[in-house]
C-alpha cells in the first residue's frame, strides 16, 4: 500500500498530553514529581535581572576618571534610591558643590575608574511559571521547571493568536455554519472560551475585548480584521505574544469558513469544563500549532504551596514555554483517514482517502504530481494532488 506524509491537525476527543514548562533562566521549582496542580500554578519561578542605567559621574562633576571613587558616596553592591546622592564633590566654598542624583532605585552595579561611569542596576523582577495545565506533575528538572501531564479532549488550530489562557468552555452559536457576531457576546462570556462559528468580524473582536473573553476559537476571520486587531501585518516568524487582551483560534482558515463539524461538536460537548489554550503558531521547522487543552479528569485543588500566590496563572507565566511531548503531528497517509483538503476546488471540504495511486498524475496544470483519491459526502470521489491535504488526526 502507498504512503504519503502530510501535516496534520489534532482533534482527538481523549488523548494524553504531556507539556514540559521550562524557565528561560535558572530558578527555583515549587512542585514534586506526582503532585496535582491547576493551570494556575506557580511550578517555578526566578528574579529576571533588573536594567542597567549608566551615569556619566566624571562628566557632572568635572573631574577625571581615575579619581572617580574618591567623591562616590554609594559603592558596589550598595542599594539607592531615586534621587539619593551617588557622588559629590567638595569644593572649598559650599555654595559651588555638585551632587550626582540616582535616576533609579536600585543597587550600584560596578563604578568604572576607565570610563568614569557608575553602572546601576534596577530591581530584579520576578517571574512566575505556572503549571498551563490541569494535571500532574509527572517530572521535575532542577532549577529549570517540570513536565505536566494530563489525560485530555484536545483540539489543534490552523493558526492563532496571542499566548496562553485558561477559562470556562462557552458557546456562542448554534452551529458551525453560524458567525459570532457582537451581540451574541454578553457579559456572561467574561473569561470564558468561547466557541463561534464560522466567522467573526471586527466588531465581535472589540465586543470580546470589551467584556473580557479569554479565548475565542472561531472557523474563520478576514486578514483586514486580523491586522487591524493586532496593529501590524503579521511576519513568517512564530506567534503568540501578541498583547491584544485575548487569545485568538483559527481552526480553517482566512475568511468565512464553516468550523468542521466534529471540531464544534467535541468543544461544544465540553460546556461548562475548564480548559487551556494558546495560540501561539510556527509553520516552519519546529511546527507549532494553537490549541485548546480540555482536562476530562480535573485533579483536586492542590494545597497551596510556598512561593504560590494569586496572579501565578498562564497570564504570569511564560509564554510559548510549552511543546505537546509523546506525539506525532502529522504521519503517513494511508486508505480510511480523515482530510481536509485546503486549496479550491474542494476547499475546507472534510472527507476521507479512498485511495493512494503510486503513479504520477498529470495534472491541468501540466504538472505531474502525486495524488490520493478523496471519497467526499454522498460517496462521489475526486482526484486531489496529496500537497493540497492536511490529515485530520485523532
Amino acid at each position: 500500500m502507498a504512503h504519503s506524509y502530510a501535516p496534520g491537525l489534532r482533534v482527538a476527543p481523549r488523548t494524553v498530553v504531556r507539556k514540559r514548562r521550562i524557565l528561560p533562566i535558572p530558578g527555583q521549582v515549587l512542585v514534586n514529581q506526582g503532585q496535582a496542580v491547576t493551570a494556575a500554578t506557580v511550578i517555578a519561578q526566578a528574579d529576571l535581572p533588573g536594567k542597567v542605567h549608566t551615569v556619566n559621574v566624571v562628566n557632572l562633576l568635572g573631574i577625571v576618571p581615575d579619581e572617580i571613587r574618591r567623591y562616590m558616596l554609594k559603592h558596589e553592591g550598595d542599594a539607592v534610591r531615586a534621587g539619593e546622592p551617588l557622588a559629590e564633590n567638595r569644593p572649598f566654598i559650599k555654595w559651588f558643590q555638585t551632587r550626582v542624583p540616582a535616576p533609579i532605585t536600585g543597587t550600584v552595579e560596578s563604578v568604572s575608574e576607565v570610563t568614569g561611569q557608575v553602572f546601576l542596576r534596577e530591581p530584579p523582577k520576578p517571574l512566575a511559571l505556572s503549571a498551563y495545565l490541569d494535571g500532574l506533575v509527572v517530572e521535575t528538572f532542577p532549577g529549570q521547571g517540570a513536565s505536566v501531564e494530563t489525560t485530555c479532549s484536545l483540539v489543534q488550530g490552523i493558526f492563532g493568536i496571542g499566548g496562553e489562557a485558561a477559562g470556562t468552555i462557552a458557546v456562542g452559536v448554534a452551529n458551525p455554519e453560524e458567525a459570532l457576531v457582537a451581540e451574541r457576546i454578553t457579559d456572561a462570556h467574561r473569561h470564558t472560551i468561547l466557541i463561534g462559528g464560522s466567522f467573526i468580524d471586527r466588531e465581535g473582536l472589540a465586543r470580546a475585548q470589551q467584556v473580557g473573553v479569554s479565548a475565542i476559537v472561531i472557523g474563520g476571520i478576514r486578514d483586514l480584521d486580523l491586522r487591524a486587531l493586532i496593529g501590524r501585518d503579521l511576519g513568517v516568524a512564530i506567534t503568540g505574544t501578541e498583547q491584544v487582551g485575548l487569545t485568538l483560534i483559527i481552526t480553517e482558515g482566512f475568511g468565512r469558513i464553516t468550523m468542521a463539524k466534529r471540531t464544534f461538536d467535541l468543544l461544544a460537548s465540553m460546556v461548562g469544563r475548564r480548559a487551556s489554550c494558546s495560540g501561539a503558531t510556527q509553520i516552519r521547522a519546529g511546527v507549532i500549532r494553537p490549541e485548546v487543552i480540555i482536562p476530562l479528569t480535573p485533579p483536586p485543588l492542590p494545597p497551596p504551596r510556598r512561593g504560590e500566590g494569586e496572579g501565578g496563572g498562564a497570564e504570569g507565566g511564560v509564554r510559548g514555554a510549552t511543546g505537546v511531548e509523546g506525539q506525532a503531528v502529522g504521519g503517513g497517509l494511508k486508505v480510511g483517514d480523515q482530510i481536509r483538503i485546503i486549496r479550491e476546488p474542494y476547499f475546507g471540504r472534510i472527507c476521507s482517502v479512498a485511495a493512494l495511486p503510486a503513479d504520477l498524475q498529470l495534472l491541468p496544470t501540466e504538472s505531474k504530481v502525486r495524488v490520493l483519491e478523496a471519497e467526499l459526502e454522498g460517496g462521489r470521489r475526486v482526484l486531489v494532488p496529496r500537497a493540497n491535504v492536511e490529515l485530520l488526526e485523532s
